[in-house]
């Protein structure tokens, strides 16, 4: 990944090599131009002041225009930057750096280096009266940045060289420096705790699953936050084998994993006084011999029997194991995060996370989180009678609605079932899993919903 430096001065610099960049109140547009031997970028925001959604969307906009340009190094005026809602320095500072970040990232690890260079941003310099708050806002909203683009990273990497116990080694290496301690449990100690969803699942791929536990405690007595990621770090739909379109994107079925383990990571970074648990189930869904069936009936941890309809609708089962051993912790909450449904998508488009929950203070408080941030999500309903819908003929509970439709709330209130009196927040990210035209991101993981777990994990 790019390094990129934010740095100050109180004058516009004068440096050839550096290019200069404004923010101006005309129609929705950026030209470059070259003035005196110095490049100009002129970033057209529209008529009015923006507002913070619109704020996010300009920041990346900047890097993005700088790159396309092969521009490395700019200079921009804070005081360029405003917005309608009551934002003070520092909070204004860190949503800039945090999307600087962003739109400076690139997944080339696999790629030739080309002769002239990669054309990322390498320094920023932000002129004019820039107070000490806003100083600290752009190297906390930088932290953060980097943080979701680590994500990014992981979910970006091939399926081949990002296994269950890959991942697992990769958890531990997003908890160097910090005070989280990691546990790997492995096949042995998964079936003495009987968690028969995460090995039944795991049973067709020659890669051995983990369940992943990572645990940052500095919040003294204060009940945990629990973040529960799915880790399918291969989906190939099992038996019920998926259509060849979007398989490619399937190593990035475990980007709810991914997210938990950057979000604790941030957690520790930015030294929060919180208690925080991540937990993530790390299989492969594959197609052998062995692989669980349709009509199999699997134990899970908690005893409920889930019968399978679909080798297809794994993640459920695997979070099944997951949200009952999270309440171990007797947690403040339990918020789970997985890419789980196609359903989510035809809901929502590719714009906002899937929200579900049965506590409506917890569905304002992570919208509200989510336009924070500009990490967004929408809710959809988790009524009594859908949970019809999910009843076993013979077994407790089946992975599988009962007709086509609604398939977003069914899996949600199939994950209910384990999880009931414990206070919980569903995120299926499914729509985010992947960038979307008019973002000012990169092609790949969109790094969803690390902003937004940090805002929640702050605010609780």
């Amino acid at each position: 990944m790019s390094v990129m430096k934010i740095t100050f001065l109180p004058k516009e610099p004068t440096a050839k090599n550096i290019a200069i960049v404004k923010l101006v109140k005309q129609p929705e547009n950026e030209v470059v131009q070259l003035e005196h031997g110095q490049r100009h970028v002129i970033i057209g925001i529209g008529s009015a002041v923006p507002d913070r959604r619109k704020l996010v969307l300009i920041a990346r906009q900047i890097v993005a225009t700088a790159r396309r340009a092969k521009i490395k190094k700019f200079a921009i005026s804070f005081k360029d930057f405003a917005v309608k809602e009551k934002l003070d320095d520092s909070q204004l500072a860190e949503l800039i750096a945090a999307n600087f970040e962003l739109a400076n990232f690139e997944f080339i690890r696999y790629k030739t280096k080309p002769k002239e260079g990669w054309n990322f941003v390498e320094q920023i310099i932000v002129t004019g009266a820039v107070s000490v708050a806003a100083k600290k806002g752009f190297v906390r909203g930088q932290t953060i940045g980097r943080q979701v683009n680590e994500c990014r990273e992981l979910a970006n990497t091939p399926g081949g060289e990002m296994t269950p116990q890959l991942l697992a080694a990769a958890a531990k290496k997003a908890a160097r420096n910090t005070v989280i301690r990691v546990r790997v449990l492995q096949t042995g100690e998964m079936s003495r705790l009987k968690m028969g969803g995460i090995l039944g699942v795991s049973k067709g791929s020659s890669e051995k699953p983990c369940f992943i536990i990572m645990e940052y405690k500095k919040g003294g007595k204060e009940k945990p936050i629990v973040l529960v990621g799915k880790g399918v770090t291969f989906d190939s739909g099992g038996i019920n084998i998926k259509p060849e379109a979007g398989m490619n994107e399937m190593h990035m079925d475990m980007s709810g994993g991914a997210a938990v383990i950057h979000a604790i990571a941030l957690a520790a970074r930015l030294r929060l006084k919180k208690n925080v648990i991540a937990l993530i189930p790390a299989v492969e869904n594959m197609v052998s011999g062995s692989s669980y069936r349709p009509g199999d009936i699997l134990r899970s941890m908690s005893g409920k029997t889930i019968e399978v309809q679909n080798t297809d609708a794994e993640g459920r089962i695997i979070l099944a194991d997951g949200l009952h051993y999270a309440k171990r912790y007797d947690p403040k909450i339990v918020i789970d995060v997985a890419t789980l449904t196609g359903a989510a998508v035809v809901a929502l488009g590719q714009r906002c996370t899937a929200l579900f929950t049965r506590d409506e203070k917890f569905e304002r408080l992570f919208r509200s989180a989510g336009e924070q941030v500009g990490d967004y999500a929408w809710p959809l309903p988790l009524w009594d009678e859908y949970e019809q819908e999910i009843k076993g003929t013979f077994g407790d509970v089946t992975n599988l609605g009962k007709t086509r439709y609604g398939g977003a709330i069914t899996a949600a209130m199939f994950l209910y079932q384990f999880i009931k009196g414990t206070p919980w927040v569903h995120l299926d990210i499914a729509p985010r899993m992947t960038a979307t035209d008019g973002e000012y991101l990169a092609k790949g993981a969109a790094g969803a919903p690390v902003q937004l777990l940090l805002e929640v994990i702050e605010r609780l």
